[in-house]
């Protein structure tokens, strides 16, 4: 019974996704001239795609970020973290609490971009990093293009996340949420344009989904 309300409400959500990538595409057109920003992001991407393609990828690296995102948003939800294991081969944590969100957060929440945040963030209260703000967006570009790319990886082979959610729930899941970390992380990053903008920009582009498929069917 769960996962046909799943199936449902993953169906349900389908017209999100489809507004929540207009609105992401038309944060794009908008911060496109944020050059100072775009450039130091685009190197450090390109820089770990040289790695992912050239040399061999830091998998006890990735799964120890995968289990320690588990790790995290079981103490978001009030959770007891029991066991944490962690090899290059794969990793296991087991708690005291577990739900959707839990289960498919590593798939979304890009954990090193969010440790290069914290660690600038403490670099620049204590030796003033800020006034170097090309090089936090340089390591950002490599934490989320690692997240990116090793994360779809993963995806190639069958996730116990994954197949105990449902495929389609999960999909929409990580879709949305990999979107979502961009439409807020974008406007913070640029400030070509408000939150509250491109969260108006969202419900435009959902609602103007729903317009149309009332009008089909």
């Amino acid at each position: 019974m769960a996962r046909m309300w799943k199936l449902l409400i993953a169906l349900l959500l389908l017209p999100v996704c489809v507004g929540a990538g207009r609105a992401l595409w038309r944060l794009l057109w908008a911060t496109g001239n944020a050059t100072t920003v775009w450039m130091p992001l685009l190197c450090g991407a390109a820089c770990w795609l040289v790695v992912f393609l050239l040399l061999p990828r830091p998998m006890w690296l990735y799964v120890f970020g995968h289990e320690l995102t588990h790790a995290l948003w079981v103490w978001l939800f009030g959770g007891r973290v029991k066991r944490f294991r962690v090899s290059a081969r794969g990793g296991q944590v087991v708690a005291t609490k577990i739900n959707w969100c839990i289960a498919l957060a590593p798939y979304f929440f890009p954990v090193y971009a969010v440790l290069v945040l914290v660690v600038f963030g403490i670099g620049h209260l204590l030796w003033g990093w800020g006034r170097h703000p090309e090089w936090l967006h340089l390591f950002l570009g490599a934490a989320y293009a690692f997240h990116v790319t090793l994360t779809w990886e993963a995806l190639k082979t069958e996730q116990t996340d994954i197949t105990r959610q449902g495929w389609l729930f999960s999909a929409v899941i990580i879709y949305l949420g990999n979107v979502l970390v961009l439409l807020v992380g974008l406007p913070l990053l640029t400030a070509r344009v408000s939150l509250g903008t491109v969260l108006a920009w969202w419900l435009e582009e959902t609602a103007s989904v729903w317009r149309w498929l009332s009008r089909v069917f």
